[in-house]
């Protein structure tokens, strides 16, 4: 587990005692979440745990679940993750060499209805060495309406010594029903010395962590994340933009920027939104420290009314940027959208 993860850890162990069918852990994206699910996992399937609630990490059913081949554990989520370990076709070739019928399509983002039905089987089974089942599903949001739905059956009517792990980063996204059936543990950001030293100890340099944790709202897992990705110079760029808004680099920044993941661009703008509005109302910055000066200039241009459709604007795309019929043209929809509060 992560440093910033004993005190919430010490906490769960409070309802072993009487645990629940169901523990929704709910927080930011980027603290650890699902690190943290996978290591209750491991500890309630574990044959001798520690006194604190660890597992042991040395007999045999831990040796079977570091290599996710425990029989009474499964891990439900979308497609897109699978290929993280070692052996689970990270290129998407069959073993004869040829493209599989999976690697012929992109892979879904979702948690089908297909992957929810498949452990009715598994449930259905007795337990190894009369013990407990564990079924990790994460992200919770990623259920579409029929899994989602599929998944309450089960929830509602729980099989006997089955528990069910879910993860989620954004509780509004998922149905009251759902909700209703899980007993919700909330995972705290870390705190900023936890964060910034956590990511020193990976190596980045205080300033650049700094700028980072800022940048991804303190945290250190997508700020780490970032600063391996080769995508920070499209960052910048797209900043830049933002601190000289206009028609004609609106149009040259969605060409250029085209084939950069929707999603982020509009995450990267509610951000930057949300420093303007709060400069203006408080003189605060929370996420663009380093853009300080151009957020003060922008925010004394632009009127309190215009920033609050805007960040509305905003919120309404990202949830349509999934699936943008033309990436372009969602930009410089976008881009032109916001050069015009400033016209």
């Amino acid at each position: 587990m992560f440093p910033w993860q004993e005190g919430v850890w010490q906490q769960l162990q409070q309802m072993r005692a009487r645990l629940p069918h169901a523990i929704l852990f709910h927080g930011a994206e980027g603290i650890g979440k699902t690190v943290f699910a996978e290591q209750f996992a491991q500890s309630l399937l574990c044959e001798q745990p520690q006194a604190d609630g660890h597992a042991c990490g040395t007999c045999g059913s831990c040796g079977w679940f570091v290599q996710y081949n425990h029989p009474d554990y499964r891990r439900v989520r979308p497609e897109i993750l699978d290929g993280d370990e070692a052996g689970e076709g990270d290129d998407g070739e069959a073993g004869d060499g040829k493209k599989s019928a999976k690697a012929t399509k992109a892979p879904s983002k979702e948690i089908k209805i297909d992957q929810v039905r498949a452990l009715s089987g598994f449930m259905n089974i007795s337990t190894h060495r009369q013990g407990q089942r564990v079924v990790l599903l994460y992200p919770a949001e990623a259920l579409n309406t029929a899994s989602a739905n599929a998944l309450l059956k089960t929830l509602e009517e729980p099989p006997p010594n089955t528990v069910f792990l879910l993860c989620s980063n954004s509780l509004d996204r998922l149905l009251p029903t759902i909700l209703s059936r899980c007993r919700k543990f909330a995972m705290p950001l870390p705190s900023p010395a936890e964060a910034l030293s956590w990511l020193r100890q990976q190596g980045l340099k205080e300033a650049d962590a700094n700028a980072l944790l800022a940048e991804q709202g303190g945290a250190p897992l997508t700020a780490y994340a970032q600063s391996q990705s080769d995508g920070r110079e499209l960052i910048d760029e797209f900043l830049e933009h933002l601190t000289r808004p206009g028609i004609d680099g609106a149009l040259k920044c969605a060409e250029h920027l085209q084939k950069t993941p929707v999603v982020e661009l509009v995450a990267w703008q509610q951000r930057w939104l949300y420093d303007l509005f709060s400069f203006k109302m408080s003189g605060t910055i929370r996420y663009y420290p380093r853009y300080e000066k151009a957020l003060a200039a922008l925010a004394a241009k632009v009127e309190t009314g215009a920033l609050l459709r805007a960040l509305k604007a905003t919120g309404e795309r990202r949830a349509i940027a999934e699936h943008p019929l033309s990436a372009r043209l969602f930009i410089e929809e976008m881009l032109l959208d916001y050069a015009a509060m400033f016209a």
